[in-house]
């Protein structure tokens, strides 16, 4: 019996230690505010799934996004913000609400009234396409539009005004060097809020505001 309470310790012991080794870390890059904001550009790079904002050789932000798949890809080219909105829902994409149900659907299928998916920190940058907060993967997994992580959004806002200029291409130069130290979310896999949580005006007021160095 002496040996017996050691013996049972080993496997949480190693259990703890498995734990320990898989915790996943929270995602939050810096962000910093510009010295002179006519300055600012935001870079994308669709192949490494990069975001840099940019005030000349000084990064603001550099972060992880989502962009569009094959299918449905992000447009390329020198654009610049349009349009800004901070509580954006989705005109194409979301919950047909009838009654006690609540149905992720089109909104040209919707049955009963349509609430469209919440896209919090809309910064529009070509018609119908624009940065918004969501699930940051590591494949292409939009319908074109560039997603930021629900830690970023908000700062990355702040950094905009219409007028920014944007370049999205294939790659950018800062992927050999600020790219290739940043990490990216672990989060993508996790499930959306109830549906009765993403169709209520409450859930734009429990999004993360801009915190800028």
């Amino acid at each position: 019996m002496k040996h017996f309470f050691p013996i049972l310790l080993l496997p949480f012991l190693f259990l703890g230690g498995c734990a320990q080794l898989n915790q996943r870390f929270t995602y939050d890059q810096p962000a910093y505010k510009p010295k002179d904001s006519s300055r600012v550009v935001v870079k994308v790079s669709l192949s490494k799934q990069m975001l840099y904002v940019m005030e000349g050789s000084r990064p603001l932000l550099v972060t992880a996004c989502c962009v569009g798949m094959p299918s449905k890809p992000t447009p390329k080219g020198n654009l610049c913000v349009t349009r800004k909105e901070r509580n954006k829902r989705s005109g194409s994409y979301g919950f047909a609400v009838l009654r006690d149900a609540i149905v992720p659907c089109e909104a040209g299928s919707a049955k009963g009234r349509y609430v469209g998916y919440p896209m919090p920190y809309w910064v529009e940058f070509a018609p119908g396409y624009g940065f918004h907060q969501g699930w940051v993967w590591p494949t292409p997994k939009t319908h074109g539009c560039i997603r930021l992580h629900a830690n970023d959004a908000g700062d990355f806002w702040e950094l905009t005004r219409v007028g920014t200029p944007v370049q999205i291409a294939n790659t950018q130069p800062e992927d050999a060097t600020l790219g290739a130290k940043t990490p990216r979310p672990q989060d993508y896999n996790d499930p959306d809020l109830p549906n009765a949580e993403m169709t209520s005006p409450s859930y734009f007021q429990k999004i993360k505001a801009a915190v800028l160095q």
